[in-house]
């Protein structure tokens, strides 16, 4: 913490500022006071980035949807100008060192740390993917380490600043060479679980002290993101087994947020989370704070009114004109539609039950960006094939998500049915998600998350709810598929149990763990997905039986994955399956023992 430049202002906004936290390549961290007394951090955006309309543009745009984030493990945002001459953003301030501080001083976490240190940002991570955001640099410095756990920071303008030329030199790119994603080094699509490769890196920093990919240089580095194996020799076992999947090339083979959560489970109540030295260390930022604020404040002022918006002139003539077009084609439009829409209804196959609506078999079929009406507004791009964000009036953002496992923690029963089915709340973030189980597989369910917290926001939800019910009993949401396609297949019937039993030496029974992933576990774990994304380039090359595929081994776990139908604009229909041997032999044969039995379930392209 340092003394505020004589040339840097004493207030921005209503925040009077008292003390510098430090500076980036984008802005400089300021602490301020809030009106009401509250500690925030100031981040104001570099001068030369304010004369960019682009820029300003993204800003406004990123800050808005930022706002929408806030759980435990995140610094909230509290406010926002980006029309101010040098734009900036507030957030809450947390007391806690930087992760990267905390190792560098005090060494790497033991593994009870490591486990609340991942747990916290894997639920930070579901926050900010529900609220549409991507954080891009999950790294060290923008994760704090507070008395009850992590906070990751530096999520509200990650993707502000995604086309910002004047940001890097040419050929530069964005984050953290050492942290970011394969996807980030190159030239695929940045996705959400670009942020979990992130995750698993900075989880071998805080174990090892030593990022899995760090060369001698930065393009060294940049080279091993990409093309090599992560170095894990020296992770705890228990640590390993959840890091190693979240470092995949391949997006697709990377597990979620919500994933990550439900294998990690509980944490003992009560537990200090940290090292003495790192507890230590809070205590004296906590004390560092108080100095500060010991001293005579900057005197506050109110900030200054905003400028009267400049009156548009109004086309009057012009306006007139295009409604008057629009009325003389009017007519002929209706009785055209009219006739359409009768042709459509006699020829449209009768809707569903309710039971039969959500079956995982139907959940297959069904397009996820269509089964809320001409109300919400889809994404043009959606990231999953089993779940699509939404906006609503007012901007609110909906998730709608088919057939993914329950996250029991957190549930209520609400006095709400729809058409039966029993609704279930789950109170988050200041959202809110409702729910309905599956008929045949309780442990799953269809989801709306509601991630605004104007009115009720579960009442929202519910609404949401009963038309995404509604509608899935309509066969007009089918999604078109290929012939041969793997989207409407549920992996859990490619491979019987009696098959799986005898690859994995002891008895299993297929277990649901999202709709197009299906696991045998006991000792050894056996999944198989069924999805549609990019194709695995990495690996070496094997034979099954006239198939060709990729095999990555890496430590304990086998993963094969081939290319079944190719659908277009570079992606294809997927099949990855991988095989965790508990005593690190054989995963490989396992594997290819399983796919030759999974190939012939398979249908045919």
């Amino acid at each position: 913490m340092q003394p505020l430049r004589p040339d840097e202002p004493r207030q921005l906004g209503p925040y009077r500022l008292i003390a510098a936290l430090g500076e980036g390549g984008m802005g400089r961290v300021l602490l301020g006071i809030a009106p009401d007394g509250r500690l925030v951090a100031v981040k104001q955006v570099h001068a030369q980035f304010a004369h960019d309309p682009g820029f300003r543009e993204r800003f406004r745009r990123e800050v808005a949807t930022s706002r929408l984030v806030s759980g435990a493990y995140t610094a909230a945002v509290m406010d926002a100008d980006p029309e101010a001459e040098t734009p900036w953003l507030a957030s809450v301030f947390v007391t806690g060192p930087s992760l990267k501080e905390a190792v560098d001083t005090a060494g790497p976490l033991p593994v009870n740390a490591l486990r609340h240190l991942a747990t916290g940002l894997a639920a930070a991570l579901l926050d900010i993917h529900r609220a549409g955001l991507i954080h891009r640099d999950l790294k060290p410095s923008n994760v704090l380490l507070t008395d009850d756990g992590p906070r990751v920071i530096d999520f509200g303008i990650a993707r502000a600043v995604e086309d910002g030329q004047e940001l890097t030199g040419t050929g530069a790119i964005i984050g953290s060479p050492a942290f970011m994603s394969p996807e980030q080094a190159g030239t695929a699509p940045v996705t959400p679980a670009s942020d979990v490769f992130s995750f698993g890196a900075l989880l071998v920093m805080a174990a090892t002290g030593r990022g899995p990919f760090t060369g001698t240089t930065t393009a060294q580095t940049l080279y091993n993101v990409v093309h090599s194996q992560p170095d894990l020799g020296a992770l705890p076992p228990d640590v390993r087994r959840f890091v190693e999947p979240c470092l995949a090339k391949n997006p697709a083979h990377r597990p979620t947020p919500a994933q990550l959560l439900d294998f990690l489970g509980h944490l003992p109540p009560g537990t200090t989370p940290w090292p003495e030295a790192v507890h230590a260390r809070i205590h004296r930022q906590d004390a560092e704070v108080r100095a500060v604020l010991s001293l005579p404040l900057p005197q506050w002022r109110p900030p200054p009114k905003p400028r009267p918006a400049k009156k548009r002139r109004r086309w009057i003539w012009a306006v007139s004109a295009a409604v008057l077009a629009v009325a003389l084609v009017a007519g002929t439009v209706t009785v055209y539609r009219l006739a359409q829409s009768a042709k459509a209804a006699r020829d449209a196959p009768p809707p569903l039950s309710i039971q039969d609506a959500l079956t995982p078999e139907r959940l297959l079929r069904a397009d996820p960006c269509k089964v809320l009406d001409s109300e919400y507004t889809p994404e043009e791009r959606p990231s999953y094939t089993y779940r699509c964000q939404y906006t609503g009036t007012k901007n609110v953002a909906f998730d709608l998500v088919l057939g993914d496992a329950l996250q029991t923690t957190g549930i209520r029963t609400s006095p709400t049915v729809i058409d039966g089915q029993g609704v279930l709340l789950n109170d988050i973030s200041g959202g809110c998600e409702a729910m309905v189980r599956l008929p045949t597989r309780p442990g799953s369910s269809v989801m709306i998350y509601n991630s605004s917290r104007d009115g009720d926001p579960c009442a929202i939800a519910e609404t949401a709810l009963t038309e995404a019910l509604k509608r899935l009993r309509d066969p007009v949401v089918d999604r078109q598929t290929q012939p041969g396609s793997l989207l409407p297949v549920d992996p859990c019937t490619v491979l019987d149990d009696a098959t799986a039993q005898k690859i994995a030496g002891s008895a299993v029974k297929a277990a649901p763990q999202a709709l197009r992933r299906c696991e045998w576990a006991t000792q050894d774990t056996l999944s198989v997905t069924l999805d549609r994304g990019y194709p695995d380039t990495e690996g070496a090359e094997v034979d099954l039986g006239g198939i060709s595929a990729r095999q990555n081994k890496t430590g304990s776990t086998c993963t094969l994955s081939w290319t079944h139908l190719p659908s277009g604009d570079r992606e294809s229909d997927n099949v990855r399956l991988s095989y965790y041997s508990a005593t690190g032999d054989n995963a490989c044969e396992k594997a290819n023992e399983a796919a030759k039995a999974v190939i012939p379930k398979l249908p045919k392209p």
